[in-house]
């Protein structure tokens, strides 16, 4: 993605989605208001007309790159985001991680809970917050094992501390364990957003590409 250009997957009157790129934030924090998806959104709608309006529907980590959502009403967005777990009917990622994954697929089940340095980890005690991660293996090898993620469940970092703890993290999340980092950046995409409107009721899919760098790993 060119510096200041979105890439766009798909817009109408109600909606308009962004392939994301790695190392930038979704929407801003107290360091960092500019160089922000939602910045560069609402500029783009604002350029098309003053009077648009754009809100954030859903957001990706800092690091992981992919497919976001955005309302361009407040209705929408709420509507969509009190019922996310059931409008969001699939949200498929691809990750490339440590080892040799096996089995070939799993569901991994966990209740997370968030450190006061705002660590996210899984915990025995049920009181935290149930995260659902499904993966399938695409490809592996010794070294590496690529990955198709489905998460049921929308829960902060569920599918990087899912991968830490089968004892295969995502490459270059050194936050949750990886000792690697060929790209400067962490392999994970998200790859495909299936939602249902909430209102019209109408399925809507959205997909992106493979990252173009993640070819690394083919080789």
């Amino acid at each position: 993605m060119v510096k200041d250009k979105l890439d766009i997957i798909y817009e109408d009157k109600e909606l308009i989605v962004v392939n994301k790129p790695a190392h930038m934030l979704t929407i801003a924090t107290e360091d960092e208001k500019v160089n922000t998806l939602y910045h560069k959104v609402y500029e783009y709608l604002k350029r098309k007309n003053k009077s648009n309006k754009v809100f954030i529907v859903h957001r990706l980590d800092r690091d992981t790159s992919g497919i976001v959502l955005f309302a361009k009403n407040q209705k929408l967005k709420e509507l969509l985001q009190n019922d996310w777990n059931n409008c969001a009917i699939t949200r498929e990622y691809i990750a490339v991680v440590e080892g040799y994954v096996d089995p070939v697929k799993q569901t991994i089940k966990e209740y997370l809970k968030e450190t006061k340095t705002l660590l996210t980890y899984a915990t025995d005690d049920s009181s935290g917050k149930e995260a659902i991660t499904e993966y399938e293996v695409i490809k592996r090898s010794k070294a590496f094992s690529t990955l198709k993620i489905n998460i049921k469940t929308g829960r902060k970092n569920q599918i990087r501390v899912a991968m830490q703890n089968i004892n295969h993290p995502i490459i270059g999340d050194k936050k949750y364990g990886s000792t690697k980092n060929p790209l400067r950046r962490i392999c994970l995409h998200a790859l495909k957003l299936e939602i249902i409107h909430p209102i019209s009721k109408k399925v809507y899919t959205f997909e992106t590409r493979h990252p173009r760098e993640f070819a690394i790993f083919e080789q």
